[in-house]
């Protein structure tokens, strides 16, 4: 059995983190398919499989904001990819921050906590 046959798919998908590989900061959340997984590997920078548009990402194809892989991991039970990324520009949001992951749970309330790095309307000019 090859090394893409031993992770557990669900769907054909397995979801992915995307860490930074230096600080440590999780980036994102995402899924792949074997063949953006494939990509991965083959070029050397993060390619997703995006569920809404029901096609391979390329991260950073329109952004420039690429994620360079340092490092694949899958976790116990081989459901789970880490992706240890150095992610160019230091975005890796959509919304022009740091990390997707920049709210917080505070007194039940949600409550943002990385600031905009870059307008997403300077990012995104398509």
């Amino acid at each position: 059995m090859n090394w893409i046959e031993q992770i557990n798919w669900s769907d054909g998908l397995v979801p992915v983190i995307a860490q930074d590989s230096v600080t440590g900061v999780v980036l994102m959340f995402a899924f792949m398919n074997h063949e953006a997984l494939l990509k991965t590997v083959e070029i050397g920078e993060a390619v997703y499989w995006s569920r809404s548009r029901k096609k391979l990402w390329h991260k950073g194809e329109e952004s420039g904001h690429v994620q360079k892989v340092v490092e694949i991991r899958l976790d116990c039970d081989r459901d789970v990819i880490l992706l240890k990324v150095q992610q160019q520009g230091g975005i890796a949001c959509h919304t022009g921050r740091e990390s997707c992951f920049f709210e917080k749970l505070v007194d039940a309330t949600w409550v943002t906590d990385q600031p905009v790095i870059k307008d997403p309307k300077e990012i995104y000019k398509k």
